[in-house]
């Protein structure tokens, strides 16, 4: 057996303190406050995730974190200052589906690659859309506008709160998947859109289930399907797209934390595990869906396999629809 040199066994003693010391810091995080970027203003849906699923965590493990709302670009600033800031794990957060898989094939110069620039921490929840017409729409069903809109191509039209949003991009997807073709009218913002839905001037729109159920309860709307794989608690009556025959679809907007790309594996392995703890409170399930969400957990790894498959999805239906901002 060849003699070990000084030099290696200098190098191996010097990557085993390092390890000690990584793991070290790992146990004894947090040692300060978390700060966590909602790319949106305060007070929308993805805010008030992320100030739920947190104030669970520290009421649990003592931890103080500190929300920053940094909206603008459609949720790429707040994501881009968490890219660039330390890896540390002192700096996280909130992605979900726009920022993270759908910008990267909206905007021709995004500052950041969700798949090099971010690691992802958990998944947290998930809010589904549901599909509706006015009152006074001859259509009954989803299928009524299927062959209605394979009959007269581009004579439905569906309203979206803008190009190349979720309810925008879900529409899309739902053409392609049943093989029509509708007129997409993009509104800025959703009031005008339920508007003029309500008024009957638009056919169809589809949106995140609490902006809509109180007018579906009131009969203003007639839900067609909802998005997700399965039906929802709140509309049990409502089919799911997928169930008349389109099986697989399922579009939704998904919500998880990331971090810095370099942020150290133990501690990403350290807030996934305390985020996936809170996720099994009931309490915190509840208030996740009074805003349309259900709750996800999950790896890391498992969320980064959703955001690597999102990204391509979400990119061959924005080629497809030719979709542009406006």
């Amino acid at each position: 057996m060849k003699a070990i040199s000084r030099r290696c066994i200098f190098v191996l003693a010097a990557g085993l303190v390092l390890a000690s010391a990584t793991t070290q810091a790992a146990l004894q995080y947090p040692t300060k406050p978390i700060r966590v970027i909602v790319p949106f203003p305060a007070g929308g849906g993805t805010d008030i995730i992320a100030r739920e699923v947190t104030n669970t965590v520290a009421k649990s493990t003592g931890w103080v974190f500190v929300v920053e709302n940094k909206p603008g670009s459609g949720g790429n600033l707040g994501v881009d200052a968490a890219a660039k800031a330390p890896a540390d794990g002192y700096t996280i957060v909130m992605g979900q589906t726009s920022n993270l898989a759908i910008n990267p094939s909206l905007y021709e110069q995004l500052p950041y690659d969700p798949l090099k620039d971010l690691t992802p921490i958990s998944l947290v929840a998930s809010a589904p859309l549901v599909l509706v017409t006015h009152v006074n729409s001859p259509y009954k069903t989803l299928k009524d506008v299927i062959q209605a809109g394979k009959a007269k191509p581009g004579a439905i039209n569906f309203a979206s709160p803008g190009n190349g949003t979720v309810a925008h991009l879900g529409g899309e997807l739902l053409q392609t998947t049943a093989k029509v073709k509708f007129t997409h009218v993009p509104y800025k913002g959703a009031a005008q859109a339920v508007n003029d839905l309500m008024g009957g001037q638009v056919d169809l729109y589809m949106a995140s289930v609490p902006t809509l159920l109180g007018h579906i309860k009131n009969k203003r709307m007639r839900p067609l399907a909802v998005t997700s794989p399965k039906r929802l608690q709140d509309l049990p009556q409502v089919p799911t797209v997928a169930e008349l025959g389109y099986s697989g679809f399922d579009t939704a907007t998904w919500f998880g934390f990331v971090a810095p790309a370099a942020t150290p594996k133990d501690i990403v392995v350290r807030l996934n595990t305390e985020f996936n703890k809170a996720l099994k409170s009931p309490a915190l399930a509840t208030k996740l869906n009074e805003q349309g969400a259900s709750v996800l957990a999950g790896t890391p790894e498992a969320f980064s396999a959703l955001i690597k498959q999102d990204v391509g999805r979400w990119a061959s239906v924005i080629k497809a629809s030719g979709t542009k901002l406006d």
